[in-house]
């Protein structure tokens, strides 16, 4: 590699978001990371809504590039985004995140301490005044505490805040194509890559502040469209779910206790809603395809 080649390319999926997309620009262009050390990359994924002249200023400041594509989901999108990167690492962010100034030091100080190892970040609910958003947030907390342990062979990172070495996430495919929406493509890669040998780390000090403002409706949608994904994920490997224990879901609903969050109680019922809301997409996504018409 050059030595003239960013040592990270940053990929942005975006869709139909053009005021999240611009707010995560403007953070993106305060990274006290060399600005030589680093560009990025916006995909806009076919949306309805052009980049707006808010977005694209955010863009320019940020030096970032935009390139369109069909609609085609967040998944192809950042595959798209990998094929116009030069960086030594892909740094996947969502467009509804803002990474706080010294992210991608902290992701590269992760990656000098496991040479050739992914990296996933801690993402944080930037609404805390939003319940839904809060629970939400709360659940991938535990997820990645139940899952990152040490103890399983699947360690799960989301894509709003993962780092990946370039040439082995072209070594592998990059995210499976048949992923079209949301929720799935992550866990499946994650999984690939480990066991393709790769190593998997968290970096707690890579830090970005997630602003998707839920209610209850689009709040229960979330996790009804995360059940397709894993139901997806299954089908796509040939393989039956394994039930989690009991105590998976006991500590799931006490974790809010635990951690001593906000609203414990609401929390708690919260949580256990995402996992009722999650089975119920699940269920739906394995149906016979005609009586889902």
């Amino acid at each position: 590699m050059s030595d003239s080649a960013p040592r990270f390319s940053i990929v942005i999926p975006t869709r139909d978001r053009p005021q999240r997309l611009a707010s995560c620009l403007e953070a993106v262009s305060r990274l006290a990371f060399p600005r030589d050390r680093f560009e990025t990359i916006v995909v806009d994924d076919g949306g309805r809504q052009s980049i707006d002249s808010a977005a694209a200023e955010a863009a320019e400041r940020a030096g970032a590039r935009i390139v369109h594509q069909s609609p085609a989901g967040p998944g192809i999108a950042r595959n798209r985004g990998a094929t116009e990167a030069k960086g030594e690492c892909l740094a996947f962010l969502d467009d509804d995140c803002a990474p706080v100034a010294d992210w991608l030091q902290a992701l590269d100080r992760a990656r000098a301490a496991a040479p050739g190892a992914g990296v996933g970040g801690r993402t944080v609910n930037a609404l805390c005044a939003n319940p839904y958003s809060s629970a939400s947030q709360a659940l991938i907390d535990y997820l990645y505490s139940y899952y990152n342990s040490g103890s399983r062979p699947d360690p799960m990172f989301t894509t709003s805040n993962l780092a990946l070495p370039r040439a082995d996430f072209e070594r592998l495919g990059g995210f499976d194509q048949r992923f079209a929406r949301a929720g799935g493509e992550d866990r499946e890669i994650c999984l690939r890559w480990v066991r393709s040998g790769g190593r998997l780390v968290y970096a707690p000090d890579a830090i970005v502040l997630h602003s998707h403002r839920l209610g209850p409706r689009s709040f229960l949608r979330q996790h009804f469209t995360y059940g397709r994904g894993a139901a997806h994920f299954h089908r796509l490997r040939g393989s039956a779910p394994i039930p989690e224990p009991a105590i998976f879901y006991r500590n799931l609903i006490l974790f809010p206790w635990r951690r001593r969050l906000k609203g414990k109680a609401r929390m708690s019922a919260l949580l256990v809603l995402s996992q009722i809301a999650n089975a119920a997409g699940y269920a739906w996504e394995l149906r016979p395809r005609a009586s889902r018409l």
